[in-house]
């Protein structure tokens, strides 16, 4: 089952600086009055519709095959890329940094998850296609909603647009695919003036895939999502929203020794709007949820049970809101707030649950707006997050990751509480020297609360401690972004680069876990050209460099440079387009170290994919879309990556292949 690599280097650098070179040379001709063009039916790479923020619709079919989980979808923006662990559930990764550094909302709160190695990533719960709109803030540059992600903040969002009289509406989609992929998704509504129903069901599956080679890689998955919205709009200016919602789902994992047996959410939100006009207060937005995941992991639900079956039952609840007031102040935007959030977690032993921690934050913060001339803008956030953590654990288990199989020993820091107050803050500038050109710097700073997994799951802490419960350090990031994008006629173009510095950086060396200190930096760039009207092209780069400053090495688990070249073509109801893909190698590695979720297995060979696609509007509100993906069939693995898994017969760190070539079919009707 070793895979084979392409011998090629990444010959392909010229082709792609090239054509970002001729997108910023054209951009210069372009103005301000924009040629309305139709969106591409199926989208290659999200990017940025402002700086350093990337937003859209998650229903639009992207490539490769539709997305499995929020993970596998942010994967597509540049930027992004997943740690794999077979056919879905790959926990995402921005500009090289994973976990709670990127901060994921859903419908204005969070959903965790329960694994103490994250086998049901916080992404793994999210369906992409069941919400109306998504939003990335790269970088610590916002203050509003939640902790700041040193990374990024990604936003699911349902809007539910309100009723003007009575009526319905809806979109049902069916997808199919190579290796047994069937999905459904069914979205009604209905309502009027006063307010509105809204009922989602959403259900996806896949049996194992194929690599290039023709091997079987285990990686069954299958998920289901169910959710009811009650609104209500008594006028125009006020939305109280009710929702609640369920799912569950299974995935086997090639790179595990168990596998995700259930992956069960009970959830409940609360929103309420209210907008005023013509007054110093323009709104005040409440944000309320309750989210309770059940997950199972073990070895023998979806594999033949080895020597001795084994699962872990576990359990995480996160309780929280936000209220935020928007002002109007003279030319000024002001939004002000404050945010909460209690999460409570449980395994069982002996059929008995037990809570391991409590983890309580409250945090204000305060985000302005406020031109300083015609064409000058400056951004700026500040806020202050409390933190109370408590270890229940009565003994601690050896094992990795707190998967047990090991002694155990009295738990040291059993009934501790843990209190931190951490600021964050940001500065950002924004120049427009022309209506179709923007310039922006931005500074920002966040000190990020060490996560459940750094805190709980490390078999020992810093200098060989019993634990990291007390010894792991908050992270310090201090980062500076800056870019630009042009928008004109023919040509769009953008580019944004990072230089940062982490103090306390927590890094994982195999199960244990220490503070050091480590800088980063990164670009991403892109250019889409419309050179005919029934064609055009785009391309993108995403760069990202980690050096640990400690010991003058490479930080681990950094994605290599990753490039996307696509060119579409559209007519009246026709469209089609292929998307070439093209992956450096990495070399700079650090063998054993890494995060919870994964360490460097060592350098990985660079690739390159081709697929191909097409759409046909079959009638205004019904599309139908297909595809191939990795349509020459390749042998190749991401370097972002876990050894495979013993049991299913993998040599010790070998890296789990990609599927080979597959094709999907998807039928899209809205009314």
């Amino acid at each position: 089952m070793t895979a084979t690599y392409p011998q090629t280097r990444f010959l392909y650098h010229p082709l792609f600086l090239a054509v970002a070179a001729a997108s910023v040379l054209l951009s210069g001709e372009a103005t301000a009055d924009h040629t309305v063009r139709i969106a591409p039916v199926v989208i290659s790479a999200d990017v940025p519709n402002q700086s350093l923020v990337t937003e859209g619709d998650p229903r639009q079919a992207r490539q490769p095959i539709p997305a499995s989980d929020a993970g596998d979808f942010l994967s597509r923006t540049p930027g992004f890329s997943a740690q794999n662990s077979g056919g879905t559930n790959g926990d995402p990764v921005l500009r090289g940094l994973s976990g709670s550094r990127i901060n994921i909302l859903v419908d204005g709160g969070e959903i965790i998850g329960a694994c103490p190695s994250r086998m049901d990533a916080p992404s793994s719960y999210i369906a992409p296609e069941s919400f109306d709109h998504f939003e990335i803030i790269k970088g610590p540059q916002t203050v509003k909603y939640g902790p700041v992600g040193s990374a990024g903040t990604v936003l699911f969002e349902r809007r539910t647009q309100p009723f003007l009289t009575s009526g319905s509406r809806g979109r049902i989609t069916l997808q199919g695919g190579s290796y047994g992929r069937f999905g459904q998704l069914v979205d009604l509504t209905t309502g009027n003036e006063q307010g509105y129903i809204r009922a989602i069901g959403q259900h996806d599956r896949a049996e194992d895939y194929k690599d290039g080679s023709g091997n079987k890689v285990p990686s069954k998955w299958m998920n289901w999502n169910g959710d009811v919205l009650i609104g209500a709009t008594p006028n125009s200016d006020t939305l109280i929203e009710l929702g609640v919602g369920a799912g569950d789902g299974e995935a086997r994992y090639a790179a595990r020794n168990m596998d995700g047996a259930k992956f069960e959410r009970r959830s409940t939100t609360l929103r309420f709007e209210q907008y005023y006009y013509d007054q110093a207060l323009e709104s005040i937005e409440a944000r309320f949820y309750h989210h309770a995941n059940h997950h199972v992991m073990d070895n023998y639900s979806l594999r033949e049970p080895g020597h001795m079956a084994m699962a872990m039952p576990l359990k995480r609840t996160t309780t929280g809101g936000r209220v935020t007031t928007h002002w109007a102040l003279s030319n000024l935007h002001l939004a002000t707030g404050v945010d909460a959030q209690i999460s409570k977690h449980q395994d069982q032993h002996h059929a008995q649950w037990q809570k391991d921690m409590d983890y309580q934050q409250v945090g204000y913060f305060a985000e302005l707006e406020a031109p300083l001339a015609e064409q000058h803008t400056l951004f700026a956030g500040a806020r202050m997050d409390h933190y109370q953590v408590q270890d229940y654990r009565h003994e601690l288990s050896g094992g990795g990751h707190g998967h047990g199989g090991g002694h155990t020993t009295p738990n040291p820091t059993h009934g501790e509480k843990r209190r931190e107050n951490l600021p964050s803050a940001f500065l950002r500038y924004e120049f427009m020297p022309a209506d179709s050109t923007t310039l922006y710097a931005g500074l920002g700073h966040t000190q990020r609360m060490p996560d459940y997994w750094e805190l709980f799951s490390p078999e020992n802490g810093l200098h060989g401690g019993a634990n990291a419960f007390t010894g792991i350090k908050p992270e310090k990031t201090t980062q500076l972004d800056i870019g630009a994008y042009w928008h004109g006629n023919t040509v769009d173009a953008w580019i944004a680069a990072y230089v940062g510095r982490i103090d306390n950086f927590i890094l994982f060396t195999h199960a244990d876990a220490s503070n050091i200190d480590a800088e980063i930096m990164g670009a991403e760039a892109g250019s889409a050209w419309q050179f005919h009207p029934n064609f055009s092209a785009d391309a993108t780069l995403a760069y990202a460099r980690g050096r640990n400053a400690d010991e003058r090495s490479a930080l681990p688990q950094i994605p290599p440079l990753d490039a996307r070249l696509a060119l579409q073509y559209e007519k009246e109801k026709l469209s089609a387009g292929m998307i070439w893909r093209l992956v450096d190698s990495q070399h700079r590695v650090a063998l054993g170290q890494g995060n919870v979720v994964g360490v460097d297995l060592g350098p990985n060979s660079a690739f390159n994919t081709l697929a191909l696609n097409a759409a046909y509007r079959l009638h205004e509100n019904f599309t139908v879309s297909a595809g191939v993906d990795n349509v020459l069939d390749k042998t190749y693995s991401e370097h972002l990556n876990k050894a495979g898994s013993a049991g299913f017969g993998y040599p010790a760190d070998t890296r789990i292949n990609e599927p080979g070539r597959q094709f999907w079919l998807k039928a899209d009707y809205q009314f």
